[in-house]
């Protein structure tokens, strides 16, 4: 069997990287598929695997499975479609909207298994697989050093994450970014990661910081952050579930959906309290991250790549597309021409 990711976003990689180490390991045929900006960016460690840049090369490599950290992929490749997701962003309609690209969707847990199932009574072409979210697993096993030292924070701060959705309905942003800079304890040191949407007018007042207390960090993955820091800061972001796969604490901001999975905050004058009442008792709300969990992501033993692996074992490519699989005909044309091939 071959199988051939479809890349369209440099921080997919973080996601494929614990399947593509799996099949290393088990001598599976596999490639990628990405487009120029993600070539341009690709680290040189990536250079060194089976790399597609052109819709020509995929095709010739005759894929069995392609493997979707996305929304869209395009349906000229042969080969049964499997959505694998770029994030847990549960809380956002557009997780659980169905574009028609993909034969299975490999879901993360219980809540999201549930509505894929009850959608898959309407549209029975597709298949649901419960594996697990593979960037958890990236996250758990991640192996380097010292990630304090790493990022040349001071050892004896403490480390404060802020992290927001791009999204404008849901992001806070626009309100914290003049609260931010006035709470910040000379024992605290803080690390701020956009997301590549992220309007610059929202990003500007957090470049003026003094360096001494806190920087953008600007990598595409965010693994490194989640390990270095005490506190995640967010609204209605899925890295809320990435931070919890680590059990810390986490502060969202008017989170508009599932307020109960983290310490929730309506008013920006809350945030420094609850900053403080988290980095005091870290363990506070273990449960209620517990609880979230058990519902998102609940597979945290580092084997969501082996089900994964699994999950596409038990699925005959030969089966699919099958009948009622809809034409799909505007997505298509606009997924044609977004790559230009």
């Amino acid at each position: 069997m071959k199988y051939l990711f479809y890349i369209s976003k440099l921080y997919s990689l973080a996601i494929i990287q614990p399947l593509m180490r799996l099949m290393d390991g088990e001598g599976r045929d596999y490639a990628l598929l990405v487009n120029q900006g993600v070539w341009e960016k690709l680290p040189q460690a990536m250079r060194s695997q089976r790399v597609f840049t052109s819709l020509r090369q995929a095709k010739s490599y005759q894929p069995d499975y392609v493997l979707v950290p996305g929304n869209f992929v395009d349906h000229r490749i042969p080969g049964m479609k499997v959505q694998i997701f770029h994030g847990l962003g549960v809380e956002k309609d557009a997780h659980f909207r169905i574009r028609h690209f993909c034969d299975a969707y490999f879901t993360s847990g219980p809540y999201v298994t549930e509505r894929f199932l009850a959608m898959q009574q309407k549209h029975p072409y597709f298949e649901v697989r419960e594996t697990g979210w593979l960037k958890i697993d990236g996250i758990l096993s991640w192996q380097g050093d010292n990630p304090r030292q790493t990022l040349q924070i001071p050892p004896d701060k403490k480390v404060i994450l802020y992290a927001p959705t791009f999204s404008r309905s849901m992001e806070s942003a626009h309100e914290l970014a003049s609260v931010i800079p006035h709470i910040i304890k000379e024992d605290e040191y803080w690390l701020f990661k956009f997301h590549l949407l992220m309007p610059q007018e929202l990003i500007a007042p957090f470049q003026d910081i003094d360096p001494a207390k806190g920087r953008i960090h600007t990598e595409e993955d965010i693994t490194i952050c989640l390990h270095a820091s005490d506190v995640l800061i967010s609204d209605t972001s899925s890295v809320v579930y990435e931070f919890y796969a680590l059990d810390k604490p986490v502060i969202t901001y008017k989170s508009i959906a599932r307020p109960q999975k983290a310490l929730d905050i309506r008013d920006a004058s809350q945030l420094r309290a609850a900053i403080d009442r988290c980095l005091d008792d870290p363990e506070e709300l273990k449960r209620i991250r517990n609880e979230a969990m058990a519902e998102v992501n609940p597979y945290l033993d580092g084997g969501i790549a082996k089900r994964t692996l699994a999950a596409l074992d038990s699925l005959d490519p030969k089966e699919f597309p099958r009948p009622g699989k809809p034409l799909n005909l505007f997505r298509k044309l606009k997924t044609i021409l977004q790559r230009h091939n």
